[in-house]
């Protein structure tokens, strides 16, 4: 989500006729999009905040601008802790900026947010619903990014369209919990009517959709990805935890055993359909005993990727306010470190079984000279050639595999 609004602000920057330069020290021009759902993202935040103090002290007339989930509906704090900062702005909110701009800078800032879109490329983000409803006691989403509102099906088409003029072949719909999209919309619209618009768009190769919560994800979406032919057969489905009382204090509103009869309807109606998730390891009152429980459902699904994290207190949170943070940091590290060698033999024995075999890859660019795409199962893959061209889909068969990417060879 960061990612979509730091390209929608760069389009209405450049309509403004700025230009990107790599030197932050350089720049005119300094907007630090922020993460806090961990506290590693929100100490790194801090810590690139404070290495820009020295270049706006030697040139005030630099613009600093902090936006995301670091900032809050209010900032006197922030605007305490950093006070060479010119613009605070909530996450999707860009007016603070361009009316700072617009009154202090000279800029004629008419029209340039109007239709504005991620900047052009082969796959890109699109946002249909922000905030969340949840209110899982261990996240600060709600409280940064709102209660969730859904964009209507024309405004996403239209968007899409346009991007398409532009040359995007692939999107990613976003959603803090992208399969509740619709509920606040009139006529009972969800996410599946979404998917079955924009599959109707000819030039669209291929539709993802990423964060996904269990509760949310109903028949009409699994039988939408089934029957859609741009449709990706990956889905991002969280569980957080594996153990039903760590589950209950988390406030995720289901059980281990919910959670595996939903992969279980999705394996038997998505055919090659592959699987991701995010867990959090050491959550407040976690034992050993629990934390097998997570462990175990790693094991037994199978998935082909699974981003973890130990937890971490978050300012504002209901854990926060009511929970105690009591499990050692070493424990932590040592469950992150059980998680990670697991998924590694898993994928690693997942993503051999695919050597020889062929799929359709759309090429997105280059890397360290090598072109590489993805196919629809979001499979990272490198090509040993080199008469390819950026945005072509080809026919790759692999002869190469590893835990993070495959390789292979045009055919």
């Amino acid at each position: 989500m960061n990612k979509a609004d730091s390209d929608r602000l760069e389009s209405a920057l450049k309509n403004l006729g700025l230009s990107y330069i790599d030197s932050r020290n350089e720049a005119d021009l300094v907007v630090l999009n922020t993460c806090v759902v961990r506290q590693n993202a929100e100490n790194k935040a801090v810590g690139t905040l404070t290495s820009l103090k020295p270049s706006k002290i030697n040139n005030p007339e630099k613009v600093i601008a902090l936006m995301g989930c670091m900032v809050g509906p209010k900032t006197d704090n922030l605007q305490k802790q950093f006070p060479y900062v010119d613009v605070f702005m909530q996450p999707q909110q860009f007016d603070p900026l361009i009316n700072f701009l617009s009154e202090n800078k000279g800029f004629d800032t008419d029209g340039c947010l109007a239709n504005v879109t991620a900047a052009p490329s082969i796959a890109t983000f699109i946002p249909i619903i922000h905030g969340c409803d949840k209110f899982c006691s261990f996240c600060i989403i709600p409280y940064r990014r709102g209660r969730e509102t859904s964009r209507t099906i024309e405004d996403i088409v239209n968007e899409t369209k346009m991007l398409v003029q532009r040359g995007v072949k692939e999107i990613t719909l976003l959603g803090q919990n992208v399969d509740s999209y619709g509920h606040d919309l009139a006529g009972s619209r969800n996410l599946a009517d979404l998917f079955y618009e924009l599959n109707e768009i000819n030039e669209i190769e291929r539709i993802r959709f990423l964060t996904s919560h269990p509760n949310d994800m109903d028949d009409s979406i699994i039988e939408a990805i089934n029957d859609l032919d741009k449709v990706c057969e990956n889905i991002n489905l969280p569980f957080q935890a594996g153990n039903n009382d760590v589950l209950k204090t988390m406030r995720r509103g289901y059980t281990n055993e919910e959670y595996r009869a939903l992969i279980d309807k999705i394996k038997y109606k998505i055919s090659n359909v592959t699987l991701t998730t995010d867990l959090i390891v050491g959550f407040c009152g976690e034992t050993d005993k629990q934390f097998q429980d997570s462990l175990n459902l790693i094991e037994d699904i199978k998935f082909d990727k699974v981003h973890s994290a130990a937890y971490s207190t978050r300012t504002g949170t209901i854990a926060d306010r009511k929970m105690v943070d009591d499990v050692p940091d070493d424990v932590k590290k040592d469950r992150l470190t059980q998680i990670n060698e697991s998924q590694e033999k898993i994928v690693t024995k997942i993503n051999k079984n695919l050597l020889n075999q062929t799929f359709e890859v759309l090429i997105e660019g280059k890397k360290e000279d090598k072109w590489f795409g993805r196919n629809r199962n979001d499979k990272l893959i490198f090509l040993d050639d080199s008469d390819i061209l950026s945005g072509e889909t080809v026919n790759v068969k692999i002869n190469k595999t590893s835990p993070w990417y495959l390789n292979g060879a045009k055919i």
